[in-house]
C-alpha cells in the first residue's frame, strides 16, 4: 500500500499540485476484472478544495486520471452497514455509482476519510446512511477531528512563513560576521541587537517628523481634487437629466417605427393571402356555365366539361386554413363549389348510366345462313363511344369515391346481358360447325355415337381397323380444329373487355404500369398454364367484373366441351392437347395479358379437360385389368395388350405436335402398369396351354412395340418387359423339357436333393433309391433313339402352340437346346462325383443330342 501511495502521488497528483488524503482499490460491483483505485485528493494551496478521482492502470503499468469528482457534488454515501463484512457501497453523484472494496478496512478508511472532510470542509452536506459505526464512537471521533483540525490549523500558521530571499540571508551573514564576537554570547549578542533596533525607531520618528510639511500640502492637494470631482459629478447628473429625456424620446419613437413596420407586414401578409384566396378560389364563368350545363353529348361539350371539372377539382383541393372557412366569402364559395360538383356528378352518372343501359339491351343479328366460319362479336364501337368519358371516371373516382364504385357493377349488370345473347349465340354456331347439322339435328349427331356403350363394344374401347382409326383420327381434328376456332375467336374479345375496363374504371393506377405488365407477359410463361401469380386488389376487381360480364362464358365453354366429348371415346385428347396449346400461345402472345380473364376460365377448362382424362385412362385401366381370357383359348396376344398398343397408337399421334405431354406420360404409366398386371394375372387362369408360353409372348410383344415407338416415360416399363419375357421363356423351356425325360430328371433332381441335405457324394450309392442298380435302370429307360422320339414330339408340340406372328419358335427351341446340353453336362458330372469307378455312362452324348436337334430342324423345314 505504501508503494502505491508514493506512486500515485509521485506520477499523478504532485505534478498537478494536489495532495493525496486516502486511496481505495475497488471495481464495479459485479464487475471484478476492471480494477480501479478512488483517491481522495486536496488542493496543495488555498483555497484547499476537496476532489474525488478515480484512478486507471493501462497496460504499460502506468497510473492514468480516468474521472474526476468535486466533493461537493457527492450527495449522498451508502456504507452497506459497516458492522457487517461487506464490501459493497454507493457513491451517489448526478448518479449512483456501485463500488466494491478490496477489503473491509480500506472501505471503513476510506468512508470515515470522507466523512472527517464532509466534517471539516462541506458542513456535513453529504448524507450519510448504513454508516452506524461513527455514532458508535461519538466523541472519540469528535476528539480526533479536534485534534486533527488543531494540527491543521498550525501547519497552516506554519506555512505563513515566507523563506528567505538570497539578499535577506546575505544581509543575516553579514550582520552576523561584523558582532562576530557577541555571536557566540547570545545575550549581548541580542541586547546589541535591541539597542541597534531602537535607534532605528528613533532615525524614522525623526524622519516623520521632518516631513510634516509635504504631508500637510499633500493634503490639501487632495482636499482640490475632491472638491474638483464633486464639480464633475453635478456637470455629469446634470448631463444625465437631459439625456434621460432625449432617451424617452428615442425609445417612444422607436416603438413608434416598430408598430409601422407590423402594419406594413401585416398589409403585405394578408394581400397575399387574399390574392392566393381570390385567384385559387376562383372560377371562371365558363367553366361554371359547362358544369351547370353538363353538355355531355357532343365531342366539344365533353371536353369542355372535362376541363370544368379538372379546374374544380383543382379549386376544392387547395389546402386554406380552418379559420378562412369562417369568412362569408369564402364559405359562400365552397357551397357553391360543393354544389356544382354533386349536380354535375348526378348528370354524369346518369348519362353514362343511360349509354351502359343501352349497350345492354342491344339486339344481336339472327342466324338465318348456314356459318362456314366462326366470328365472335366486336365491341369496338361501343369502347370508342365510352373511351371520351374515361378523364371524367378519372375525375369521378377521385372526387366522389363512393359514387363511382357503383359504377363498375352497373356497367357489368348491363353488358352481361348483351354478352349472354352473343356467347350464345356465337356457341350455337360452334356447334352447327361441330356437328354439320342445324339444331334440329344435333342431337341425332350426338346420339350416334353412344352406341359404343354396349356390350359388343366398351365405352373406351378403339376401332380395330387402321380405317376406324384413320376416321377417329379426323373426327378428332375436326374437333381440334373447331375448338382452335373458338378459343382463337374468344381471346381478343376478353382481352379487348379486360384492357378496357382496366383503362375506363381505372383498375389500374397507371397505364406505365399496365404496359411492363404486358411485355413481362409476352416473355414469362409458367410450367403449367393452369397455374398463376396470386393476383393483386386492382386484378381482383378486374377479375370480379369480368365474371360478372361474362357470366354464361364458363358454363357454354363447359357444354361445348362436353359436345365435343360425346363425338367420339378419346376426343378428350384432342380437347386436352387444343386447351394446352392454346394457353401457352397466349402466354406467347404481346396482346395476351399475364392475368388475363381468359386465362384463369381456360385454366378452370384444363382442369376440367385433365378430369376427363384421367377418368377416360381410369375407365380404361380398369376394363383392361378386369378382362378375362376366354377358356378356349388357345394362344396368342391377349386383348389387353392390343388395347394398350391401339390406344398408345392413337395418343401418340394426337400429341405428335403438342407442347405439353405430361398428363399423357402418366396415362401411358398407369395403362402400362395394368397391362402388365393383366398379363401376371393368367398365372391363375385356367388355359389350356401352357401359361408361362402366353406370359412369355405378350411381355416379348409389349417389349418389341415399345422398342418400335421409342418413348421415353417407358424406357422402364421395356426394360422390365425383356426381364419378364426372358424369365418366363426360362421356365417354360425347364417345363417342356421335364416331359421327354421326366423319370432322368426326376432321378438326379432326387440325387442333388440328397447331397444339399448333407449325404456325402461318395455315400450317395449306398442308399437304396440312388444305388448304381437303379441308376442303370433310370439309364437304360432313354436309349439314343427314345431321346430323339421324345425331342420330335416336344418340337411339334411348341410349333403347334406358339403364335406365329411373334416368330418365337427358332428362340425357344435354341433356349430349349442349350438346357438340354446343360443338364446333361450337369448329369454326367454327379455320375462322375456321386458313382466313382462305377464305369455307368449315359446312352447318349453330347454330339448325339446335337445330331438329334440338327436332324430335327432340317427335317421341319
Amino acid at each position: 500500500m505504501a508503494s502505491l501511495w508514493s506512486s500515485l502521488e509521485k506520477e499523478v497528483f504532485n505534478p498537478q499540485n494536489k495532495k493525496l488524503l486516502e486511496a481505495i482499490s475497488v471495481w464495479k460491483t459485479g464487475k471484478k476484472k476492471k480494477m480501479s483505485i478512488l483517491c481522495v485528493v486536496v488542493d496543495a494551496f488555498r483555497p484547499m478544495q476537496p476532489f474525488l478521482v478515480k484512478v486507471k492502470v493501462d497496460r504499460a503499468e502506468q497510473y492514468k486520471m480516468a474521472y474526476r469528482w468535486p466533493l461537493a457534488e457527492l450527495k449522498l454515501v451508502d456504507g452497506k452497514s459497516l458492522d457487517q463484512v461487506n464490501l459493497d457501497f454507493d457513491l451517489q453523484f448526478d448518479k449512483i455509482y456501485k463500488w466494491t472494496a478490496s477489503s473491509f478496512d480500506e472501505k471503513k478508511t476510506f468512508i470515515r476519510c470522507l466523512w472527517k472532510l464532509n466534517h471539516r470542509f462541506l458542513s456535513n452536506a453529504i448524507t450519510f446512511v448504513n454508516v452506524h459505526s461513527y455514532s458508535v464512537e461519538g466523541r472519540q471521533g469528535l476528539q480526533e477531528d479536534r485534534r486533527d483540525t488543531v494540527k491543521t490549523e498550525n501547519q497552516e500558521e506554519l506555512s505563513v512563513y515566507q523563506e528567505m530571499t538570497p539578499k535577506e540571508a546575505a544581509d543575516v551573514l553579514k550582520l552576523m560576521e561584523e558582532h562576530e564576537p557577541l555571536v557566540n554570547n547570545s545575550i549581548a549578542f541580542a541586547e546589541q541587537l535591541s539597542r541597534d533596533l531602537h535607534v532605528l525607531d528613533e532615525a524614522n520618528l525623526q524622519a516623520i517628523i521632518s516631513s510634516e510639511k509635504q504631508v500637510t500640502q499633500l493634503m490639501s492637494f487632495i482636499d482640490e481634487a475632491l472638491a474638483e470631482v464633486a464639480r464633475v459629478e453635478e456637470t455629469l447628473q446634470v448631463y444625465d437629466e437631459l439625456l434621460g429625456s432625449v432617451k424617452q424620446q428615442m425609445d417612444h419613437i422607436h416603438q413608434e417605427n416598430s408598430l409601422l413596420h407590423h402594419i406594413t407586414s401585416n398589409k403585405a401578409k394578408l394581400m397575399d393571402e387574399i390574392l392566393f384566396l381570390t385567384t385559387h378560389l376562383d372560377l371562371g364563368k365558363e367553366h361554371c356555365e359547362a358544369l351547370s350545363c353538363a353538355d355531355l353529348s357532343s365531342p366539344s361539350g365533353v371536353e369542355a366539361c372535362i376541363a370544368a371539372a379538372e379546374a374544380l377539382s383543382a379549386c376544392m383541393n387547395i389546402q386554406i386554413q380552418s379559420g378562412y372557412r369562417k369568412l362569408q366569402a369564402v364559405a359562400e364559395q365552397l357551397i357553391m363549389f360543393e354544389t356544382l360538383k354533386q349536380n354535375f356528378e348526378n348528370r354524369f352518372i346518369g348519362h353514362v348510366t343511360n349509354i351502359f343501359e343501352q349497350q345492354g339491351s342491344a339486339q344481336i343479328p339472327a342466324l338465318t345462313q348456314p356459318v362456314d366460319k366462326l366470328s365472335a362479336p366486336s365491341h369496338r364501337l361501343q369502347h370508342e363511344e365510352l373511351v371520351p368519358y374515361t378523364p371524367l371516371m378519372a375525375w369521378l373516382r377521385n372526387a366522389s369515391p363512393v359514387l363511382f364504385c357503383d359504377l363498375p357493377k352497373v356497367y357489368a349488370q348491363n353488358l352481361s346481358r348483351l354478352y349472354d345473347k352473343e356467347i350464345k349465340a356465337f356457341f350455337e354456331q360452334a356447334k352447327i360447325l361441330l356437328v354439320g347439322r342445324r339444331k334440329g339435328s344435333l342431337q341425332e349427331g350426338l346420339e350416334k355415337p353412344t352406341g359404343m356403350g354396349s356390350r359388343q363394344n366398351p365405352r373406351w374401347s378403339l376401332p380395330g381397323s387402321r380405317e376406324d382409326q384413320e376416321d377417329m383420327l379426323n373426327k378428332g381434328n375436326v374437333i381440334k380444329q373447331t375448338l382452335e376456332q373458338v378459343l382463337r375467336e374468344l381471346r381478343p374479345l376478353c382481352i379487348a373487355e379486360q384492357l378496357f375496363i382496366e383503362k375506363f374504371f381505372q383498375l389500374r393506377q397507371n397505364s406505365a404500369e399496365l404496359q411492363v405488365l404486358e411485355e413481362e407477359g409476352s416473355t414469362a410463361a409458367p410450367e403449367d398454364p393452369a397455374c398463376a401469380k396470386p393476383p393483386s386488389q386492382p386484378e381482383e376487381q378486374t377479375a370480379q367484373l369480368l365474371s360478372e360480364i361474362f357470366s354464361s362464358l364458363d358454363p357454354e365453354l363447359r357444354c361445348f366441351l362436353d359436345v365435343c366429348n360425346k363425338a367420339h371415346p378419346f376426343s378428350c385428347l384432342q380437347i386436352l392437347v387444343t386447351l394446352n396449346d392454346c394457353i401457352f400461345e397466349m402466354w406467347g402472345k404481346t396482346s395476351a395479358l399475364p392475368s388475363s380473364f381468359l386465362n384463369t376460365v381456360l385454366g378452370n377448362m384444363l382442369l376440367l379437360a385433365k378430369s376427363s382424362f384421367n377418368k377416360c385412362i381410369g375407365t380404361l385401366c380398369k376394363e383392361i385389368e378386369e378382362a378375362k381370357v376366354p377358356s378356349k383359348m388357345k394362344v396368342g396376344i391377349l386383348p389387353s395388350v392390343s388395347r394398350f398398343e391401339e390406344f398408345v397408337n392413337f395418343s401418340e399421334a394426337v400429341f405428335r405436335t403438342a407442347q405439353r405431354r405430361a398428363e399423357l406420360d402418366k396415362a401411358h404409366l398407369r395403362l402400362a402398369d395394368s397391362v402388365f398386371n393383366s398379363i401376371n394375372s393368367l398365372s391363375s387362369a385356367n388355359l389350356k396351354v401352357n401359361t408361362d408360353m402366353v406370359m412369355m409372348e405378350n411381355f416379348h410383344h409389349v417389349h418389341c412395340f415399345l422398342c418400335q415407338k421409342k418413348i421415353q416415360c417407358l424406357e422402364g416399363k421395356k426394360k422390365e418387359a425383356k426381364q419378364r419375357y426372358s424369365e418366363h421363356m426360362e421356365k417354360y423351356v425347364i417345363r417342356s423339357l421335364g416331359q421327354p425325360l421326366e423319370k432322368l430328371n426326376h432321378f438326379f433332381e432326387g440325387l442333388k436333393a440328397r447331397v444339399a441335405q448333407g449325404v456325402k457324394e461318395e455315400e450317395i450309392s449306398f442308399q437304396l433309391a440312388y444305388s448304381k442298380q437303379e441308376l442303370r435302370k433310370v439309364i437304360e429307360r432313354y436309349p439314343g433313339k427314345e431321346v430323339k422320339r421324345a425331342l420330335e414330339i416336344l418340337y411339334r408340340k411348341i410349333h403347334k402352340c406358339l403364335s406365329p406372328e411373334e416368330n418365337l419358335f427358332p428362340v425357344v427351341w435354341h433356349a430349349m437346346e442349350q438346357e438340354l446340353l446343360r443338364q446333361y453336362r450337369e448329369f454326367e458330372d454327379l455320375i462322375q462325383r456321386c458313382y466313382v469307378g462305377s464305369g455307368i455312362t449315359m446312352e447318349f452324348t453330347m454330339e448325339d443330342l446335337l445330331s438329334y436337334f440338327n436332324s430335327i430342324t432340317l427335317s421341319s423345314m
